[in-house]
């Protein structure tokens, strides 16, 4: 595949409809509408711009959960971040493209992240390649997008099937196993990142992308990602932040 698919920590039956609800055992090779589905899934999302998501990255010490949005053509992510299970010293506001994550500290974060970033108050650093689960997760939701579709044909090749149906917010998906998580540039987003069995796609018969689940080396659960359904508002860079990073 040219450039690769890509993709809350909660109550245990939370976690239970999210990573085994509706998958019976078993997989079998894609059809090739079942591949065009999967070959245009990123496509798509590159083409609305951008998608609301919710981000839940698991964690020994507790999880956290960014509820957010990224936008595709610029390549930046940006949303609120919160401790599950954990302290509050995580929370805040977070933004992150291929290179940099930006943090902002929040006492009482929002429920979602104002459409204008604050303009100060941010802490800058480089989005690490491996070691952090949250960093990983914030990589392969931005190789979640691309601007060209997958190439169907070469998808089975590289460990694409079909592995079961299920039902996410009232719409019928196809659950599909494929390779690893990739950003655009064909790079993995980080050594975290597992491969084939461990890269689930929840996809409706139209190609959407509805959730993600990728596993990661330094976690024994997975990182959940769930497109939502609130509408996606083009974001605005913090400070200093462009696509380059």
């Amino acid at each position: 595949m040219a450039g690769g698919v890509a993709l809350a920590v909660a109550a245990a039956a939370t976690a239970f409809l999210l990573l085994g609800g509706g998958e019976p055992a078993g997989r079998r090779p894609l059809t090739p509408d079942e591949a065009n589905r999967l070959a245009v899934t990123r496509f798509l999302n590159y083409q609305a711009g951008g998608r609301a998501m919710t981000i839940t990255v698991p964690g020994a010490a507790g999880g956290l959960v960014v509820t957010g949005s990224v936008d595709y053509r610029a390549g930046i992510g940006y949303g609120v971040v919160r401790g599950t299970g954990r302290d509050t010293s995580s929370d805040g506001l977070i933004q992150w493209t291929a290179a940099t994550v930006l943090v902002h500290p929040m006492t009482g974060a929002p429920d979602s992240a104002p459409p204008v970033p604050p303009a100060s108050g941010w802490y800058r650093r480089p989005l690490l390649k491996s070691g952090s689960a949250l960093d990983s997760s914030l990589a392969i939701a931005l190789g979640l997008g691309s601007d060209r579709p997958d190439n169907a044909e070469l998808l089975p090749q590289n460990g694409a099937a079909m592995v079961g149906r299920d039902t996410v917010r009232g719409h019928s998906v196809e659950i599909m196993t494929g390779p690893n998580a990739r950003t655009e540039s064909g790079n993995s987003p980080g050594s975290e990142a597992n491969t084939g069995e461990d890269v689930r796609y929840w996809i409706g018969v139209d190609g959407t992308m509805y959730r993600v689940r990728v596993g990661v080396a330094s976690e024994s659960r997975p990182v959940v990602i769930d497109f939502d359904t609130r509408k996606y508002v083009p974001l605005r860079p913090a400070p200093g932040v462009s696509a380059a990073g």
